[in-house]
C-alpha cells in the first residue's frame, strides 16, 4: 500500500510518525512520547535504550530480562541485587548453594581490606568522607567541628587546637595565650596614686 505523503508506523502505538517528532532506533521509527521502555515505562534516550528484537527497554529492565541470573549478578560495580524480576514476569530459581552472609563473619579481615573508618575526637562515631572536616590533624565531622569552649562553629581561617582539642582564636587566645600587661590581661593591680 503506497505511503501518500504520511510518515513511517510508530513501533509502539501503529501511528504514523512524522518528521519533526520522529526517534529512530534499531531500524524502526517511534514518536517522542512513545520512546519509553516497554517494562518500567521509563522515558528512553540514545544513551539509555538498548534494544531486543522488536521491544525497546531501559538497561536496566533489559538486563533484568535478558542478561545473566543468579547471584552474584547485579547492576553494577559493588551492588548486590536482591530484584528478582517478578514484576517482569521472570523466574528466579535458587542456587542448591547456601548464600554468603551480608555482614562478614570475622571483623578482622573486612576491617584489613577495607581499613576501619576514621573516628570522630568529639563523638567517637565514625567519620565518612562525605561529612569529614580536617583539624588538628583528625578527622572531625562538620557538626563537631566546633570551638570546645564557646560552640561556636569553626573554619580554616579561625581554628586552633591543643591538646587534641579545637578552639576558636578568641577562646584560645583567652584560655591559653600569654598574660600579663600589655596582652589584654593585667597580673597587678596598678597603684593608685595619692
Amino acid at each position: 500500500m503506497p505511503n501518500w505523503g504520511g510518515g513511517a508506523k510508530c513501533g509502539a502505538c501503529d501511528k504514523t510518525v512524522y518528521h519533526a517528532e520522529e526517534i529512530q532506533c534499531n531500524g524502526r521509527s517511534f514518536h517522542k512520547t512513545c520512546f519509553h521502555c516497554m517494562a518500567c515505562r521509563k522515558a528512553l534516550d540514545s544513551t539509555t535504550v538498548a534494544a531486543h528484537e522488536s521491544e525497546i527497554y531501559c538497561k536496566v529492565c533489559y538486563g533484568r530480562r535478558y542478561g545473566p541470573k543468579g547471584i552474584g549478578f547485579g547492576q553494577g560495580a559493588g551492588c548486590l541485587s536482591t530484584d528478582t524480576g517478578e514484576h517482569l514476569g521472570l523466574q528466579f530459581q535458587e542456587s542448591p548453594k547456601t548464600a554468603r552472609s551480608a555482614t562478614t563473619s570475622n571483623p578482622s579481615k573486612f576491617t584489613a581490606k577495607f581499613g576501619e573508618s576514621e573516628k570522630c575526637p568529639r563523638c567517637g562515631k565514625s567519620v565518612y568522607a562525605a561529612e569529614k572536616v580536617m583539624g588538628g590533624g583528625k578527622p572531625w565531622h562538620k557538626t563537631c567541628f566546633r570551638c570546645a569552649i564557646c560552640g561556636k562553629s569553626l573554619e580554616s581561617t579561625n581554628v586552633t587546637d591543643k591538646d587534641g582539642e579545637l578552639y576558636c582564636k578568641v577562646c584560645y587566645a583567652k584560655n591559653f595565650g600569654p598574660t600579663g600587661i600589655g596582652f589584654g590581661g593585667l597580673t597587678q593591680q596598678p597603684e593608685k596614686k595619692e
